[in-house]
């Protein structure tokens, strides 16, 4: 759902860059708060990093047409719904200006739809579910499953309603209404699919680590003479993994999933570009201010091998990201106000 340059008029794109601003500011004070412990910078950073990698791993849905990832229902309950918000839109920033994939005029229309509009409606409806579903890690995985689900076809409405406002070409809103949320439904089971399995795999091992799963075991009462009395605590869970061994692990995973198993990904369009060409929304498309980066198109410029090529910008990019992310979430991390550490 990458928007390119061109889809969207300059007053559009302009207000959207607002938009996106001041959620990234309050993104940014909401995230310090959620960047309380030494070692959650890194984690966001490699959150962001999995996010690029998974997003490079396009999957078949119909009529020739393919879907990614878009993370913000896994970031949101895995690090916080603020810290998921500068995580995608750490991705985002990344794949415009190193892979000319989504447009730079265009990318407060990116950050609004992909990185805000799911994380807000993916985590409302996480902890919607949370307050009815039993206390539990099933709980949290079928939970994360509902809200990722949701915020694909969330982020279509969100599209059309920004291309009803301010769009280029003159298309019917209902066909673009009805053909962007009809394949982005498709879509979001693959998005749910893929944040379900990360998000149970994480709280397997380290159920202390997911946001969205803090608070999980309510105290046992005891019934003691007619009144309700907390039971004693039971003794704390040995995590299966340390903290290091599971961020090796992700990065390892993110790499892999990059380099080598992105090569395998469907070269179908995606759902916009699916959308775009069908009903000729990219009659005005204009070529990508990066479309000369040596990465463009995530392939590595002069290199003839396409394997290889793909392999080695996936490479870059998932290094470029966990490192830009990390540093951006631990410069966050130390501006924490006093009042905020206490």
């Amino acid at each position: 759902m990458h928007v390119p340059d061109g889809f969207i008029d300059a007053p559009t794109s302009a207000v959207t860059g607002v938009v996106a601003a001041g959620a990234l500011a309050v993104s940014l004070r909401g995230a310090r708060r959620e960047l309380g412990e030494e070692r959650a910078a890194p984690l966001a950073g490699l959150v962001a990093a999995f996010i690029f990698a998974v997003q490079m791993l396009n999957f078949p849905v119909a009529a020739g047409t393919s879907g990614h990832l878009l993370g913000g229902a896994l970031a949101a309950i895995l690090v916080g719904p603020y810290t998921a918000v500068l995580c995608v839109s750490v991705v985002l920033l990344m794949q415009g200006v190193l892979f000319a994939d989504g447009g730079l005029t265009a990318l407060g229309v990116n950050i609004t739809d992909m990185a805000i509009t799911t994380t807000v409606v993916s985590y409302a409806v996480f902890r919607g579910l949370l307050a009815l579903l039993p206390r539990t890690r099933r709980s949290v995985t079928a939970a994360s499953f509902v809200a990722a689900l949701v915020s694909v076809p969330a982020a279509a409405v969100v599209f059309t309603l920004i291309y009803a406002i301010g769009g280029t070409t003159n298309v019917s809103l209902g066909k673009v209404a009805t053909a962007m949320i009809g394949v982005h439904v498709l879509i979001g089971i693959g998005e749910a699919v893929i944040t379900a399995l990360t998000v149970g795999a994480v709280v397997a091992v380290r159920p202390d680590l997911v946001y969205g799963a803090r608070g999980l075991r309510q105290r046992l009462q005891l019934r003691v003479n007619g009144e309700l009395v907390d039971a004693p605590a039971p003794a704390p869970v040995a995590a299966r993994a340390s903290r290091r061994t599971l961020w090796i692990t992700g990065l390892v995973t993110s790499l892999v999933l990059a380099g080598f198993v992105s090569f395998y990904a469907s070269a179908n369009p995606d759902g916009l570009e699916k959308v775009a060409h069908d009903q000729g929304i990219d009659q005005k498309a204009e070529r990508h201010a990066s479309a000369d980066s040596p990465l463009a198109d995530y392939g590595v410029k002069d290199v003839s091998d396409a394997r290889l090529s793909g392999g080695l910008a996936g490479v870059i990019g998932v290094g470029v990201t966990v490192v830009a992310g990390s540093a951006a979430f631990w410069a966050v991390r130390r501006r924490r106000s006093v009042p905020a550490e206490a």
